[in-house]
């Protein structure tokens, strides 16, 4: 009958909050309200987060810095178990109440377990006075109680516990996962005699084997490698040696034109041909020839 009671009246205070939005640590959780004109304002207890209107206002706790306004919602990321409790929105004066319950789930010692070793399991709610509260193994199997300890864990608790406890008539559930692996054993091989490794029998009276192929290579591919290398820096050397024949040599010829063009003379065309006739003055009258004497006739 006290029992019972005490249900009825975790139903009502939990009616009288208003909604209630169940979320895991670490994740974000979205607490809605009505579309707003005016002014907006979310408040935690008596506290003011966020205040929204002709200008944004931003409280300065650990939740306000990690609390955004979309539209009218508050979005709260990274969710922690201290942001648990009644929430109020305020949307030009009309007053809106939401109650926020962070479910934290871990294991003492975390990470991987071995068989046999002993772990603690624990499942806490913040923001109300939850029901008694129930583990459900990864065979199917319920367990009540939190913290709920495994005394020896097994290769059957490796897998997905679920927490789960009853909200608003409703079963809420939330999951751990638990990882078990058995150690690594190491096993010795026993000892194998060495082959020879052309016919694979073992060498006579205990000898020592043939070498086997280095790298993984046969010796005639090691000698054909060499060789190669060896054709390739002779090629190198025979060039640069090419090279510097053919340098020296156009140098050489270079230094003989320029002697040669110093000690030769410069020589000019010289052209035999008669000089040309004076020519004849103007204005000069030509002077008639002179006439010969003549000559007496011979007398028989």
């Amino acid at each position: 009958m006290k029992t019972v009671v005490w249900f009825g009246f975790v139903l009502g205070a939990l009616s009288a909050a208003g909604r209630v939005i169940v979320t895991k640590s670490g994740d974000t959780a979205t607490l809605d309200c009505p579309s707003f004109k005016r002014t907006l304002e979310w408040l935690r207890e008596s506290e003011s987060i966020i205040v929204e209107g002709k200008y944004t206002r931003k409280g300065k706790s650990d939740i306000a810095s990690r609390s955004i306004v979309k539209q009218s919602d508050l979005l709260i990321r990274n969710v922690k178990p201290a942001d648990a409790g009644s929430f109020t929105c305020k949307a030009d004066g009309q007053d809106n109440q939401h109650t926020l319950v962070v479910v934290s789930v871990s294991a003492s010692p975390s990470g991987e377990l071995q068989p046999g070793s002993k772990v603690t399991l624990e499942c806490q709610v913040n923001g109300i006075s939850p029901g008694p509260i129930q583990w459900k193994t990864p065979g199917g199997k319920q367990v009540k109680g939190s913290p709920h300890a495994v005394e020896s864990v097994a290769l059957l608790d490796a897998g997905t516990w679920e927490c789960m406890f009853s909200q608003g008539g409703e079963m809420q559930s939330h999951s751990l996962v638990i990882t078990v692996k058995e150690p690594v054993t190491t096993t010795t091989l026993p000892p194998t005699s060495k082959t020879n490794s052309k016919n694979g029998e073992s060498p006579p009276n205990g000898g020592p084997s043939a070498p086997g192929p280095l790298l993984g290579l046969r010796w005639w591919m090691w000698v054909v490698i060499g060789v190669g290398c060896l054709v390739v820096v002779l090629l190198m050397v025979l060039v640069i040696v090419l090279c510097k024949r053919i340098k020296r040599r156009k140098r050489k010829l270079q230094t003989m034109k320029n002697g040669r063009q110093l000690l030769t003379p410069r020589q000019y065309c010289q052209c035999n041909r008669p000089a040309a006739a004076a020519k004849p003055q103007q204005g000069r009258r030509r002077e008639k020839p002179s006439v010969p004497p003549l000559q007496p006739l011979l007398m028989e």
